[in-house]
């Protein structure tokens, strides 16, 4: 069973309507793919960060973000990632969505219009409210920290 909300989004110019929106590539995807809106080709060197455009921009509800998460094809086979992973537009974000891409790999990557180059997942957000307090609960962890588990 599928949950379902309508999110309104737009393209930024006419001359991009040959990208393909974010869509699921399978009934079983939590994550649409996102296509790069380049004109040409975009290389990326090893170690390099680039801002890829995407040629939307989005109305995401109150209440919910988007996230923006690599692919683990581009991963695997050429060390692409995205830096802040997992990326996050809040709901009153209207600019165009671009994708900070990273070349974790030995070789250059190059970016052609209409690749693939990420993942959007769209997620309810809790809001918190700090309850100030002396001390908190203690538990069998402790402060034990990274590592602590054995994992």
């Amino acid at each position: 069973m599928h949950s379902n909300i309508k999110v309104r989004i737009a393209r930024t110019t006419t001359d991009l309507n040959d990208i393909p929106l974010p869509a699921y590539a399978t009934e079983g995807s939590s994550g649409m793919d996102i296509h790069a809106a380049v004109v040409g080709e975009m290389t990326v060197r090893p170690g390099d960060t680039v801002l890829v455009p995407t040629g939307f921009q989005l109305e995401i509800p109150r209440g919910f973000e988007a996230q923006v998460r690599p692919r683990s094809g581009l991963a695997i086979k050429h060390g692409i990632g995205i830096l802040n992973a997992p990326g996050t537009i809040d709901s009153d974000y209207r600019g165009e969505l671009k994708i900070i891409l990273t070349n974790f790999g030995k070789n250059d990557f190059v970016i052609r219009r209409g690749d693939r180059i990420a993942q959007l997942v769209i997620a309810p957000v809790v809001r918190a409210q700090w309850e100030e307090v002396k001390s908190v609960d203690r538990t069998p962890r402790g402060s034990g920290g990274f590592g602590h588990t054995g994992q």
